[in-house]
């Protein structure tokens, strides 16, 4: 409610109350609040497991052990940072991760715009749900059709090769091919959920732009070029900073189940932070040095974020995220 004061000639206003509809809000997003404190905040607690020595009393409760375990300090992160292997982790995560960014860019929007070329609505619904339907299977799934390819005994490929009296090649031991078929399963499981995203944004433009291109003269190309790609710019680089911010993470289900565990021949090439997390949980390991790369993975994570945030907005204001 707007009250004006009559000696000052000034407009002020009131603090609105508490309305009906704010309760109905705040009872609707309580659910997904008390999910994120439940499995989100609070989990963070265990943070610290990062800097201490944990050790297990018995009969003695989680939090009690862990508050009475010996600090360390940096020591489980300087045991990761002189670890043999973290060259390899990080090599291998970062540098899938971004041959991952960069194909899920190109290969989705260019897709997207040639369905969205297509007349036939019915065509465009077919060919949008037999991409769209392998994101909804899980990696367990996909290990298996994948192993059914390459299965030295049975599987499809060997038995083509056969035909042609050629020799069966061992995939699970050969690590030379490993990078292009984890590069063509991760594209193919999820390029269906990416083209939508930039679909999405492709309907949304205004179609009097392309009917005063059309009158104009302009070519499908030429409305490509200087319409949909310059309004697709700001979600191809959210998605794009959003991706960078996971740089330091990969799929676990594509590198260890598609993998099948990642056995001592693949270790070069599929072998990534979270798998070596995951294997050395399941080991004799302390659990504050696994803490602790994972630790590392969520501070380098953010740290990337920011980063990219802030050079995309000395580039362009509008398009950065924060």
């Amino acid at each position: 409610m707007k009250k004006t004061n009559k000696v000052s000639g000034k407009r002020k206003y009131k603090k609105k109350r508490w309305s009906r509809d704010d309760t109905e809000l705040s009872l609707l997003a309580l659910p997904t609040t008390i999910w994120y404190l439940l499995f989100c905040f609070l989990p963070m607690f265990g943070l610290i497991l990062a800097f201490k020595n944990y050790r297990i009393m018995p009969g003695r409760s989680f939090v009690y052990n862990l508050i009475h375990s010996d600090w360390v300090g940096l020591k489980n992160f300087d045991f990761l940072i002189k670890s043999n292997a973290l060259f390899v982790l990080l090599r291998n995560t970062i540098g899938y991760n971004l041959i991952f960014i960069t194909l899920g860019i190109i290969i989705p929007v260019t897709l997207a715009i040639m369905v969205s070329l297509i007349h036939g609505k019915k065509k465009s619904k077919v060919y949008q749900t037999m991409m769209f339907f392998p994101y909804f299977m899980s990696w367990v799934v996909v290990s298996y059709f994948v192993y059914a390819f390459l299965s030295m005994d049975k599987g499809m490929i060997n038995s083509i090769r056969q035909s042609f009296g050629r020799e069966s090649i061992q995939w699970y031991m050969e690590a030379k091919y490993w990078p292009f078929i984890l590069t063509i399963t991760q594209l193919w499981k999820t390029l269906g959920y990416s083209m939508v995203v930039y679909l999405a944004s492709i309907t949304g433009i205004d179609g009097t732009y392309y009917e005063a291109a059309t009158i104009d003269g302009a070519t499908k190309w030429q409305q490509v070029k200087y319409i949909t790609l310059p309004c697709l710019k700001t979600i191809v680089i959210m998605m794009f900073i959003l991706n960078v911010g996971r740089i330091f993470y990969s799929d676990f289900g594509l590198f260890y189940q598609v993998t099948r565990g990642v056995p001592g021949s693949l270790y070069d090439v599929a072998s990534t932070l979270d798998t070596y997390i995951y294997k050395a949980l399941l080991s004799s390991s302390p659990i504050g040095m696994t803490m602790a790369a994972t630790f590392f993975q969520s501070v380098a994570c953010c740290i990337t974020i920011l980063l990219t945030n802030k050079i995309v907005s000395k580039i362009d204001e509008e398009s950065a995220i924060i």
